[in-house]
Parts: C-alpha cells; structure tokens; sequence
C-alpha cells in the first residue's frame, strides 16, 4: 500500500492515463475492476456524452474511478460542471492550470490531481492544494514536455511535499519499483493499455504497438514549441521532413488534420497519428487489462525480491 492507494482507495498504484477518443467507458471499467484506476477523458466529449460515459462506468462497477480533463477544450466549463454534479470522486487535468475551477472542485470533495512536466509547475500545484501530483517525462506517448522521467521524478519529489505519480516509459512491475525507489508513490499508464482486448481502438494500431522497437517511436512539432511523440509512418516521416525544412506552420497543421481520430477511430496506420511512448517496444502481446495489472503487479514483487537477495 502506498500513499497513493490510500488516498484514491485503490488496490494497486496503478493509474491509466487519459488518452483521447481511447479512454472510454469499456476500458475504464476493467482498469478500475483490475484494482487500478481508470480515467475517463474527455477529450472530443460533449458535456451528456461524457454524463453518459460516467453512468456507463457506474453501471458497471462499484471501485473508484476518475475523470480527466483537459482544460483547452472549448467547452470545459460545461465538462466541469458534469463532473461535480455527478460527484466523481477524482480529477486528473492537463494542458493548464486547474486554479480557476479549483475551488469549486474542493467544495464538492473532488481529489484534485495535476499533471506536469516541471518542478515549477509542481511547486504552484502545491500552492494551489492540489491532492498530487503526476509528473510526466518526455518518454510518454502524446504532448509532452522537455525533461525525462528518472531525472523529473526525482527532482519533483525533492521539491513537493505531496504523493508523486511517475509518468513518461512505465511498462512493467520493474519500472513501477523504479519509480517507488526514486521517491513516487505510483504510476500513470498509457501505452501498456493500448495493447489490451478491451482499448477501443482497431486492431491495426494495437498491432503497431506490438510489433514496435525500441527506435519506432518520433518526436514532431519541437520547433513549433508542442512536441508529440507517436509511432513513426509515412505521414510522420514527411512532416518531420517538412519541420525541418522550416515549412510554414499551416502546411504542417494541414498534413495533420483528423490523423489523430484516424488512427484511434478508423484505423490508418500510415497517415493517421498513433501517440503512444517509448516503451513501445516492450510491449509484446495483446491481453486483457486484467492479465496486464496481475502480470505488472507480480513482476514488481518479484522484482522487490530479487532486489532483497542481491
């Protein structure tokens, strides 16, 4: 048990990121069953869609689970309001500060939960009174920021008194003792569950998370100032050569318009965006999120113990 299982009342310091268009209903469900914590996001949601996926989950299972916002969205004050008249019981957010609506979040008893990618950005959350805080490095599939797990985790920890979650190249119970070890009290999770029987995207791009390397993984848009790490395919290999040809940002935008519903939705392998980290290529089979938290869980314990012996 970590300060983290305690606080959210889970079985395992396990949390699933959230990912847009992916982090429904169907997988939240068998993560929050599995003794994780699932995330329902938001993102691409209306505000009785996302009602609608909340009830979904509750219908389905009696374990805690969380929502997580994205707070560029458009139309994120009508999100938040769904989130405190259905009494959720946590939020992870991202892409900004939670301060405006924080207040009301603390008045409805909502765990509060930040993500960052730097002690600065750490240090106002614990100003604020956020929870925690999950600390994301450059290897995580998606936005990322400019620093690498190992180091940022370690720094951040040095630098709040509050639970840390690490984010950013965690596939396994051996990174999970790793984070533990450098002061984290759990995991955030994303690309482990895209390989699982119950993420809603095609088969097309669970198979591409299988069947990648170490080396399948690219980052674009670090001119533009908003660097994505995705799989690397035809579409992402021109507009890398483009970036580095300095074309202009339109013609850039223009080549990724809709890829990123074309990956998750329909299944395009070649011209759709496929986010996901580095880790990538130790992922090697498609089983259920059950099987995955178990096989995590063991190889952790495992891992402890070999620690012990040596």
């Amino acid at each position: 048990m970590t300060k983290i299982t305690e606080l959210l009342g889970i079985k395992y310091p396990i949390i699933q990121g959230g990912m847009q268009h992916i982090s429904r209903s169907p997988l939240v469900i068998a993560v929050s069953n599995a003794g994780g914590l699932g995330l329902l996001t938001t993102g691409a949601l209306d505000a009785e869609g996302l009602r609608k996926e909340i009830q979904t989950v509750r219908a389905a299972t009696t374990k805690p689970f969380g929502v997580n916002l994205n707070l560029l969205q458009p139309n994120i004050d009508e999100l938040v309001d769904i989130v405190i008249e259905e009494k959720i019981a946590v939020v992870t957010t991202g892409a900004g500060s939670p301060k405006k609506y924080f207040p009301r979040f603390k008045e409805a008893g909502i765990k509060v939960i930040p993500v960052v990618a730097a002690v600065k950005h750490a240090h106002k959350m614990q100003d604020l009174g956020v929870d925690a805080i999950i600390a994301e490095g450059q290897e995580a599939g998606g936005h990322i920021g400019k620093t690498s797990t190992l180091p940022l985790i370690r720094q951040i920890t040095e630098a709040v008194d509050l639970p840390v979650i690490a984010a950013g190249g965690i596939a396994d119970g051996k990174a999970l003792v790793a984070a533990l070890a450098l002061g984290a009290e759990g995991v955030q999770m994303g690309t482990v569950f895209l390989a699982t029987k119950e993420c809603p995207i095609p088969d097309a791009f669970k198979q591409s998370i299988v069947e990648a390397t170490d080396t399948s993984t690219i980052v674009t848009g670090r001119k533009g100032g908003h660097p994505v790490r995705s799989l690397q395919n035809e579409m992402l290999a021109n507009y890398l050569t483009l970036e580095m040809a300095n074309a202009p940002e339109d013609e850039l935008e223009q080549l990724t318009v809709g890829s990123l519903y074309r990956a998750v939705v329909e299944g395009d392998t070649k011209t759709g965006t496929m986010m996901a980290g580095e880790i990538s290529g130790l992922v090697n089979s498609i089983r259920s999120v059950d099987e995955l938290i178990q096989s995590i869980m063991s190889d952790a314990h495992d891992t402890i113990k070999h620690l012990q012996l040596n």
